[in-house]
This record gives C-alpha cells, structure tokens and sequence, in this order.
C-alpha cells in the first residue's frame, strides 16, 4: 500500500459512484479543492463532506482505466469473448503479462486506506452536527466494508488495516483468518446501517449511500458467509458440454442439468450456516417486506435501465459516470454494448464481451423481457457496413426468419421485420463476434464517444430479494414468502412464475428452489459482477466450469483448477510487505 492522501481530489469525483445524479446539493458542485491539504479542511459539515468525497474518490479510481470490473466479472461460466479480451482473466490465466486481478488487492485497499485517513479527521472534528457527522462517518465505513468485500471473496484471508498508513499504520500486516475480515466488515455494516440516512430522510442527498445499501450489502455478507459454510447440498446448474461437431461445425447444445454436490468452502468451516442464513432472512426481510430502511422497490424493467430509471428506489449504490470526461467517463460499458460510429460498431470500439449461448438458452425469449428487450438482436460491425451487412442473434429459426425472412431451409417465408427491415442483409454464426451481448448499458448521451455517462449497478434492489428468497429457503425450506420473493423478480420481466407442488415445471424440493434462485440470479445479475462469486461462495465453481469440457462454444479455456479458485496475491505486495511470506495455492 502506498502512502497516500496528501492532497484532497476535486469534489466532483463524487459524481462517478452516485446512486443517483439527479438532485445535488450545492456543496456536490465542483469547486476549487484540487490543491488542499488536510490542515485547510475546515471542521464542519462541509468539511467533513469533503473527506467522504475523498473516499468515494477512491471507489471512482477502480473504475477510470477499464480495470473494473474486468477483475471481477470475466471469469465464470457464462461470460466469454474473443481471446485477445478473455486470453487471461478469462482464461483462467490470473497471472499473465498484465496480471489482471491484482486491482481488486490494490485499489481496494487504496479504497480502506482513504476511508481510514477519512475517518481519522472527521472523528476529531467538533464543529459538525451530531447526526451529520454519524452519517458522514457511517458512509465511509460503507466503503470500507465494500472494499474488504471485495477482497475477502477474492483472496480469502487478508490483512486489516485500522488507521491509514500517513496515520502510522505499519504497511506490513500479516494476513487475518477469513472469520476475523468478516468479524471486521460485519461491524462496519452494522454502524453503516444503524447510521446512515434513510432515503425517506430529509437530509438525505441523493448521490450518497444510504441505510437501504449498507442493509442490502451486511445481507449479502451474511448471504455469503451462509452458503459458503454450508458443509454440504444439491445444487442443479445448467449447462455442460456447449457443443457437439458434425464434421468440423459445431452443432450447439441445449444447457443440460448439471447436478452438483456443493463443497464447503474453505476457510468458512467455523461460521455455523444456519445462523447466518437466519440473519441474512432477517435483515433482508427488513429491507424487503418492513421496509425498515427506507422506500425501496422493483421498478418497472421498461425504465430498469434507462437513465429515468437511475435512482435509489431500486439502485442501491451504483458508478454513475460523466458523458465525454476524460477521467470521469465510462470505459466498461464499450465492452457490453459497443460504441455506435455513423451507424456500427467501428474497429477498437467494443462489443466484445458477452455471454454464452448456454445463458441465452435459460430465459423463453417469447415472454422474458431480460432476452428479448435485454439482449441485443441485432448490430453491425464496421467490416460489415461497407457490404450492406449485419448480424442477427441467436442463430435460429425464429430469429433468422425475424431477421431475413427465410426459414432454416433458406425458403422466404415473409419480409424481415423491424429493426431487420432497414435494406441491410443479417446473417448469423457460431464464432467469437455472435454473442448474447446485453442492452443494460446502451442508454448514454452519445454512443459514438469513448467515454460515456453509462450507469454500473453496484448493488440493485433486486439482489437483496434473491437473498431474502435464498436465505427463506434455507431457514425455512418451501414456503409462500420466498416464492413470492423469486416470483417478483420473474414477474417484473414478464418471465413465467414458479409454482411449488409436483406438476411439470413445479418447485417441488428445497433443493429445487435453491436452484431456481441460483439460475435466476444468472439471468438478472448477468454482467453485474456477480457470477464468478455465487459459484465461488456455493461451493461448486469448479464443477460447474470443468462441466463446459475444456473450451466453450468460442474456444475460449473454461477449464478450471483447486488454484482458481482464489487470486492470486499481487507479486508487488509479496515483495514489499514483509508479513506475507507465500502466495495462494498454486501461484507464484
């Protein structure tokens, strides 16, 4: 960890992690503090607002150069690319020439470390008001929390750190048990939810996490810590091999049920999974059903991912970005959806991360908003623009049929119908350029701009309904309350409900519904960083993964080892904190 903190960063850079950019009070205008030190910082609210926007700095850091969510998004079962953008992380390669994910270790400690100057000079202060002051220091142990979050999954156990480095911490801190970091950020969340406004407060600033968040993340702590610890169980996951060859073409497969023991997940023996699954219905039940942390629902998916959709009704806490800022603009979203040049997606402009076939093929796209509203059907590349060209997905009757108006024999059957219908000709494949490429973040200012205002869910309403749905299950086996919880989310996007008995497609078993709820998350959190972690804390990331066979429909490597399953320790803090002596299982 370097030292750090000398100077304050400009105010604004609070505007690339607000929940909302609408509403801002005054003091969220940019002002002149790019060059004050600490002993300029007044001792006031104003002052102590500043050192919070120091912190939520930090957050904004990990998102500025296209490093997140990289590191933590590209390794799990359904996401896939072409090898120049999957050839490491993505490959299970997590020490290759660019070690991509060594930020989840560094700048999330550059995260802790800020929070921990942060609290340092707000804790001092004796001007601010009482409760301004308990929520400016509730925000930044919020941070803190998320940031060891992060890390804990990631590398299991891992040092703490209680005051900053400039605050005299000794930078070499030997790694803690997994029980000790969780012991840690439980705290932090704990004063974070008691602490912060609500969003029903008056003095709440949209902008600024609050209660609901720091709620909906101790929840999905305790979430984890219960399935991780969980010695033993059934878990039916789709998937499998991705293709069979006739001749040299690949013929794809329907996802089949891949039945999985879960694992205990080292490290988690000692927490006792009950207990924390209780606590994980309990507080989600809150949020959910009491509504003790303030006004927070599902919103319509029509605005979900529209910019009128960006509050913190169902965004807890979310990256917001400024359109056409060289710092401050967006660099993920390109990746997802691709820029848009005079028409098409120009060379260097994205598209390029997507998701399996496999993943498609878990919603009925018929009915299921998030496939046919959620995905994008149709785009051209700028090779394809010279010739009057274009692609179509998924590579199918139906949509060749919507696309060219032919049948799978080639027979017209009909015109093409918007947005084929434009004089291009569509056409389709099986290579690394004919994904599922999502539409969550198309809805930006200008598309045909490097960086952007595109919106990053951090933590959404959604997920804590999967987690009161999850953890009901497991506390209390089949029952209305959580069905109602999973149905919710399937209902908001018109997808069919679940029913518990014993017909065709019913719930019938614990081990069904925890099933359910684990490929309902695929489907609602896709590329929302969250996939590689529930496989993880499930115990059963490295039988889903092997389950593919060695490569996926793409080729690229989805083959996994005992050593994936935590990253390894950057090789920089092996050779300058003297308190760890060795890395991870299996990496150098």
């Amino acid at each position: 960890m370097k030292k750090q903190f000398k100077y304050i960063g400009s105010i604004i850079g609070v505007l690339l992690i607000i929940t909302s950019l609408s509403s801002c009070n005054d003091f969220l205008e940019e002002k002149p503090y790019a060059k004050i030190n600490d002993g300029q910082i007044e001792d006031s609210n104003e002052g102590a607002d500043m050192w919070a926007m120091g912190t939520y700095a930090g957050l904004s850091r990990m998102y500025t150069y296209d490093e997140f969510p990289r590191c933590i998004e590209l390794d799990n079962d359904y996401v896939t690319g072409p090898n120049w953008a999957f050839g490491e992380m993505g490959s299970g390669n997590f020490q290759g020439s660019t070690n991509q994910p060594d930020p989840v270790w560094k700048l999330g400690y550059e995260l802790i470390n800020r929070g921990n100057e942060a609290s340092y000079h707000v804790e001092k202060m004796v001007n601010t008001t009482p409760r301004h002051k308990e929520n400016v220091l509730a925000e930044i142990n919020f941070l803190k929390a998320y940031g060891y979050f992060l890390i804990v999954r990631a590398y299991g156990a891992c040092p703490i750190y209680t005051s900053s480095i400039n605050q005299g911490n000794d930078p070499n801190q030997p790694r803690r048990p997994i029980t000790e970091v969780y012991a840690h950020i439980i705290e932090l969340l704990i004063h974070a939810k008691d602490n912060l406004y609500k969003n029903t407060d008056p003095n709440f600033v949209e902008g600024r996490v609050n209660a609901g968040a720091a709620a909906a993340m101790l929840a999905k702590v305790y979430a984890t810590i219960g399935s991780a610890s969980m010695p033993s169980g059934i878990i039916k996951v789709k998937g499998g091999i991705p293709f069979t060859l006739s001749g040299t073409t690949k013929v794809f497969t329907n996802p089949q049920i891949v039945t999985v023991h879960k694992q205990q997940v080292a490290g988690y023996e000692s927490f006792d999974s009950q207990e924390y699954y209780t606590l994980a219905r309990d507080l989600a039940k809150e949020i959910v059903i009491e509504k003790l942390y303030g006004d927070h629902e599902l919103i319509p998916y029509s605005s979900l991912w529209k910019k009128s959709g960006q509050n913190s009704k169902e965004h807890f806490f979310r990256l917001g970005t400024i359109s056409g800022d060289s710092y401050f603009g967006a660099l993920f979203w390109r990746a997802y959806c691709g820029q848009i040049v005079d028409g098409y997606v120009p060379s260097g402009g994205g598209l390029s991360h997507g998701l399996r076939d496999h993943w498609y093929k878990l919603f009925d796209d018929e009915s299921d908003m998030r496939a046919i509203d959620g995905v994008m059907h149709r785009y051209v590349r700028e090779n394809q623009a010279p010739y009057g060209t274009g692609s179509f997905y998924p590579n199918n009757e139906k949509w060749k049929i919507r696309a060219t108006g032919k049948d799978a024999n080639n027979n017209v059957v009909g015109d093409p119908i918007a947005p084929f219908n434009d004089g291009k000709s569509y056409s389709s494949g099986t290579g690394e350029s004919n994904l599922a490429y999502v539409t969550k973040y198309t809805d930006v200012s200008n598309r045909a701009i490097t960086r952007t205002d595109a919106m990053l869910p951090l933590l959404r309403y959604a997920d804590v309904v999967l987690i009161y749905a999850e953890a009901s299950n497991e506390i209390d086996g089949l029952n209305s309350d959580a069905l109602e919880a999973l149905n919710s989310i399937r209902r908001r996007s018109s997808a069919t409900e679940f029913s518990i008995g014993n017909n065709v497609g019913d719930l019938e078993t614990k081990e069904d519904f925890r099933s359910a709820v684990i490929e309902e998350r695929a489907m609602e959190l896709a590329y929302e960083s969250d996939r590689r972690w529930d496989l993880i804390r499930w115990g059963i990331y490295l039988d889903v993964m092997n389950a593919i066979g060695s490569v996926d429909e793409i080729n690229t490597n989805k083959k996994r080892e005992s050593k994936h399953l935590l990253y390894p320790i950057p090789q920089d803090e092996l050779l300058t904190n003297t308190a760890i002596t060795e890395n991870n299982p299996g990496w150098n």
